[in-house]
């Protein structure tokens, strides 16, 4: 069965229609989640509502469930399951972190690693066992279509989620569907359910060139299959315009992006970065990339990292430091080359922070080969090392391999863990002053989280509407695996309504220069004037997103008036003391101030609401004494 009109229950199409007609579905907007604002309920009322809505399913109008999307593996994944995401809000359904009053269950999944596999596989045997409807998507059913886990279960395969809506429709009648079949690349322009509002996970290209002996994606991403130029620049102007500010280029490996269209990843580089914000608003992250594909664009490469809108930054997997071991993993590079790669960068690249992957106990390890990769370690001293076991995927050759002992894949490991531990990278950072784009809220839920130009983790204690913005911090201590930083100033805000302020600010007060010693509007903290900072920046008390301006208009609108009102009679005040020095007083006492319009319409206003006041009070007096 490869395609939607493949039904196994039910008999074919039977009593209920096939998928009908579709709304554009970038026209529709995006529904908020159903739990997101609802009041709590007690244990027997939500068992009861999950009850009811499990019995009325199948009388339902499509559109109108709740989806629960769990999300196992890599960043590619995490897209995969934002733009299905994305369709299905945009198609009306509703989207819960809570599996249990979930309609219907999406599992996207990773095949990297049996561990994530195994945490798959339990996730279906509970969704089975709750007697829910489930859809398994990502690589595990691409590669492994025949796993006994999967049957009884709706799939969409990694080139299929553009579909996502009508196989969850069929899934929701009782049918079985499975959409397997490789065919175009998914548009970009679909809708998007972002886990993070500030960060796009940008797919550049699926697959690989490579043929590792232990890698069972290739068995699902297939062979390499890059998009336009023209349509990533189009997508990064588009999440540029969506308030965006990181955008992750992510593949299998990055390196290898146009080889099979006649283009490189360098050429796709310069084209974005040409359309990013000149102010550093927004940055570009490169992804993962393997040492081959780069090795002849080094120093094109390193060009684009220095740019300032581009972290300096990269994720060069090397796996093993035994060349031995890379020839039987067939890496097709050596751990010179990788030196040369980290070399050339570090040298290029002011800054630059290269983290790395290694696999324990690959199978014909020996204990040279392994002493091999510590010297290669402790060498660099990475910042990031992703260390893994050995898991043998079944398919792949080297599952066949002769295994090292677990004992002592489990050893190395613990042994390279401590190396890595002990590294202290971020020492003397103490008393710097860096540049920091923050976009999350640490897990502690005290800190927020923002990266330096080498994505240096910096964690400060800020109000949540920094969010989105860029800061100066100076770096006040230090851990292994993060800084913690002071705010001192913010350079943007997120939200457009303080650029138009800012704007309106400038526009109406001429005498305020573009540079602070030049301007002379107020230095209050006012977020309708200029600051003591530059025009253009403001301290991180006026940095405060102006989405509450309008949520009590009446309040907010008086208080402009009032602040306008004042800022006028201060310029005058502040004209009359020039008038004063240069002409002498007894020309301005002459002088009258001149009522505008808005401060005529105001004095009105008050005038009309003291009569209204005055006459109820009468109307009220007199009834009383009637």
């Amino acid at each position: 069965m490869e395609d939607i009109e493949d039904l196994v229950a039910g008999g074919g199409l039977g009593g209920g229609a096939p998928p009908g007609f579709r709304l554009p579905l970038t026209a529709v907007g995006v529904k908020p989640k159903r739990s997101r604002g609802r009041p709590d309920k007690s244990g027997d009322e939500k068992r009861s509502l999950i009850k009811d809505s499990v019995a009325s399913r199948s009388s339902n109008i499509p559109g109108t469930q709740t989806i629960y999307i769990k999300t196992f593996g890599c960043s590619h994944n995490q897209s995969d399951s934002e733009y299905m995401a994305g369709q299905l809000s945009a198609f009306g359904y509703c989207l819960s972190d809570d599996p249990e009053e979930a309609d219907l269950w999406l599992i996207n999944t990773c095949t990297v690693k049996s561990p994530s596999q195994s945490a798959m596989e339990t996730l279906i045997a509970r969704c089975k066992g709750a007697k829910r409807p489930l859809v398994v998507a990502g690589c595990v059913p691409q590669g492994s279509r025949d796993l006994k886990e999967l049957e009884g279960v709706s799939i969409v395969g990694v080139q299929q989620i553009d579909r996502v809506v009508e196989v969850v429709e069929e899934t929701l009648k009782g049918h079985e569907v499975r959409l397997l079949h490789r065919k175009r690349l998914p548009t970009l322009d679909l809708p998007k359910v972002r886990k993070n509002k500030f960060i796009e996970i940008l797919p550049i290209n699926v697959g690989c060139l490579g043929a590792c002996t232990y890698c069972k994606t290739k068995h699902a991403r297939g062979h390499l299959g890059s998009y336009t130029i023209d349509s990533l620049v189009g997508r990064v102007k588009t999440v540029i315009a969506d308030g965006v500010r990181e955008i992750w280029l992510s593949s299998e490996d990055t390196g290898a992006y146009g080889r099979d269209i006649g283009v490189n990843l360098p050429t796709l580089l310069k084209a974005i970065v040409t359309v990013l914000p000149p102010d550093g608003s927004t940055m570009l992250r490169v992804g993962m990339t393997n040492p081959p594909f780069i090795l002849e664009h080094l120093k094109e490469i390193a060009e684009v990292l220095r740019h300032p809108c581009v972290y300096s930054f990269l994720h060069v997997p090397v796996q093993s430091g035994s060349d031995a071991v890379l020839t039987a993993m067939n890496r097709e590079y050596t751990a010179s080359d990788f030196r040369t790669v980290v070399d050339t960068l570090t040298e290029l690249v002011p800054g630059m922070q290269i983290a790395t992957d290694i696999i324990c106990g690959f199978p014909g390890e020996t204990d040279k080969d392994f002493s091999e990769t510590i010297s290669l370690v402790k060498e660099y001293k990475f910042p990031q090392v992703h260390i893994s076991q050995f898991y043998p995927r079944p398919g792949t050759p080297a599952a066949r391999m002769k295994k090292v002992p677990s004992t002592v894949v489990k050893q190395r490991s613990r042994e390279l863990t401590s190396v890595f531990e002990a590294f202290t990278p971020y020492s003397g950072m103490e008393g710097r002053v860096e540049r920091i784009w923050i976009t999350e809220i640490a897990t502690d839920g005290v800190h927020l989280v923002g990266h330096t130009k080498g994505y240096i983790q910096v964690l400060v204690v800020a109000p949540d509407n920094m969010l989105g913005t860029s800061a100066i911090v100076k770096i006040t201590s230090v851990g292994r695996w993060s800084v913690f930083g002071e705010v001192i100033e913010t350079l943007n805000s997120v939200n457009q309504e303080t650029a138009s302020i800012n704007k309106v600010c400038q526009d109406e007060t001429s005498a305020c220069s573009t540079t602070c010693d030049a301007c002379s509007c107020s230095k209050e903290a006012d977020p309708y004037a200029c600051g003591a900072q530059s025009c253009e920046q403001k301290t991180v008390e006026e940095a405060t997103p102006r989405n509450d301006i309008w949520e009590d208009k009446t309040t907010n609108l008086i208080g402009w008036l009032l602040r306008k009102r004042r800022n006028r009679v201060k310029k005058r005040e502040e004209s009359e003391m020039v008038s004063r020095h240069n002409s002498g007083p007894e020309l301005v006492s002459e002088r009258r101030v001149a009522w505008g319009g808005i401060d005529r319409a105001l004095l009105g206003g008050m005038l009309v609401s003291l009569i209204t006041i005055v006459a109820l009070v009468v109307h009220l007096g007199a009834r009383v004494s009637a």
